[in-house]
């Protein structure tokens, strides 16, 4: 949560910030990239946003009040070379209530996965594309 500082200054020009709105995220396989964050994760599509107005497949995603847009272009990093922990790369970071559980549906999965290296409750993977996540459990 923001200070009362922090908010003030975020707001010092008028702009008015609220929130993140939605992260974009490339993937090369529409359907790959739904069945990791759809049928894995249990992330719900937001069938109020279709993508046929756009030039590209994709999908929006709900993580609580913000989205996730999956868009099926091709992805200029590479796959290859990339840091072992994800937080030591590009990463989009998602709080989540317990990590525990989190951790049980990746190890079923096979998923691989690395742990905060500060001891907090976070866990650091990558979706199909490599594309580098952080899970980090906030209280409640």
């Amino acid at each position: 949560m923001l200070t009362r500082e922090a908010d003030a200054a975020a707001n010092r020009n008028d702009i008015g910030f609220l929130s993140v709105h939605h992260v974009g995220i490339l993937c090369e396989n529409l359907e790959r990239s739904l069945d990791f964050y759809q049928n894995l994760l249990g992330l719900e599509i937001n069938e109020a946003r279709p993508d046929d107005k756009l030039p590209y497949r994709g999908a929006w995603l709900w993580v609580g009040s913000e989205m996730i847009h999956l868009m099926e272009l091709p992805n200029p990093d590479p796959l290859t070379g990339r840091p072992e922990h994800g937080g030591r790369d590009r990463h989009t970071c998602i709080s989540i209530k317990d990590v525990s559980k989190l951790k049980a549906v990746l190890d079923k999965a096979g998923i691989p996965y690395t742990l905060s290296k500060s001891g907090r409750p976070a866990i650091f993977t990558r979706d199909p594309d490599a594309n580098a996540l952080e899970f980090v459990q906030l209280d409640s």
